[in-house]
């Protein structure tokens, strides 16, 4: 279970990789970011498949989905000084909330 754990982390990170390089490629239009941003989320997918072997598709991908959201918010800040408005951060803590929620009192 803690190699599922470690996946789902994986494809945490290489999914926001792939959000951070898609954001740097500028459309597509440069090369290096552009084939990094296609790498990590090749493997991402490879790292979710395997978390899909023990926990349920839902489940993995509320988990990664939420997590990967918070993590590209973060970096958005901290790279691109994108800060997001009130009502997005209030969102955010609705993602927390319900990435909490669903792994902590959902039946998996």
């Amino acid at each position: 279970m803690l190699l599922t754990y470690i996946f789902l982390l994986s494809a945490v990170a290489l999914g926001t990789a792939s959000n951070i390089f898609a954001k740097e490629a500028d459309g597509f239009t440069k090369l290096f970011p552009s084939f990094l941003s296609a790498l990590t989320i090749i493997l991402c997918m490879y790292c979710l498949s395997q978390v899909m072997k023990t926990i349920s598709a839902g489940y993995t991908y509320a988990t990664f989905a939420g997590l990967c959201i918070i993590a590209t918010t973060v970096l958005g800040i901290l790279r691109f000084n994108q800060w997001p408005n009130l009502y997005a951060f209030i969102g955010l803590i609705f993602i927390i909330i319900g990435v909490i929620l669903v792994n902590l009192l959902g039946k998996n």
